[in-house]
């Protein structure tokens, strides 16, 4: 359960379609459920406005489906598991009812929430090899209440592609760039908004990029302003970072979920 989620409980006893012995029993759950392997943290969404996420690699697809099912039997509304496999998915599938989006490599068990950011979070990738984190960081954004637009292979080696979008960056509340190779393209972006950018190299490239450290070293030493740089391939804590900035002046409020 989050703030959000409580808020609605109260509402409900507020209007008499819920008795408080029924909201105490909602309330009544343990600040962790240890499974063993797991301590799963049930309040977290009351402390931080954002619930647990299952981080999907290095656990079993087993391990994953008794973390979700106790997430849900705790009144989480939303399950994010991210780095989940297809072969993983297929198993978690037999016992929850996920949606798992392959390209992301994300899987949702529950209802995703209505929008109800500050605005639209725009996520820019460089190139079509770009895309799966591009898109964890876009679902991830969606999963947390945010209207997204996606802008994709909009790369630098043909920058004209960018400049087609200009009334989307125009009005855009936070912009995640997403960005192999060189990682030129969150420089250019910030050289042309005034909202902040959020920068995520990819480990895409030919050799001498190092497996994304020449992006990310090239987005660090960025010369234009406003730009904040998340770990190689981490699109979860870019889009995790830009729902806390659509959302900065409803604090507090955020939807379900923090990476487990």
């Amino acid at each position: 359960m989050d703030r959000r989620d409580l808020l609605h409980l109260l509402d409900e006893v507020a209007s008499g379609s819920l008795s408080p012995e029924e909201a105490e029993q909602q309330l009544a759950t343990p600040a962790t459920v240890d499974l063993g392997f797991a301590k799963v943290d049930t309040q977290r969404g009351l402390r931080q406005g954002v619930s647990e996420v299952i981080f999907g690699e290095g656990k079993t697809a087993a391990e994953i489906s008794a973390i979700c099912l106790s997430m849900l039997q705790s009144g989480q509304s939303l399950v994010l598991i991210t780095r989940l496999s297809q072969e993983k998915a297929d198993e978690v599938a037999q016992n929850v009812p996920l949606d798992y989006r392959q390209r992301a490599r994300i899987g949702l068990v529950g209802s995703m929430p209505k929008p109800d950011g500050d605005g639209t979070v725009v996520v820019a990738a460089a190139g079509t090899s770009d895309l799966p984190i591009a898109e964890e960081a876009a679902l991830t954004a969606e999963a947390l209440g945010c209207s997204t637009c996606r802008l994709f292979d909009v790369g630098v080696a043909g920058i004209h592609r960018l400049f087609d979008h200009e009334e989307e960056l125009e009005h855009a509340q936070v912009i995640v760039a997403v960005a192999g190779m060189e990682g030129a393209l969150p420089s250019v972006i910030a050289g042309l908004v005034s909202c902040p950018v959020i920068a995520v190299p990819t480990s895409v490239g030919y050799g001498a990029a190092f497996h994304g450290l020449t992006a990310l070293l090239a987005m660090l030493n960025s010369c234009a302003s406003g730009v904040s740089v998340v770990n190689i391939d981490n699109g979860f804590g870019a889009g995790y970072q830009a729902a806390l900035i659509d959302h900065v002046a409803q604090k507090g409020t955020l939807h379900d979920n923090t990476q487990a």
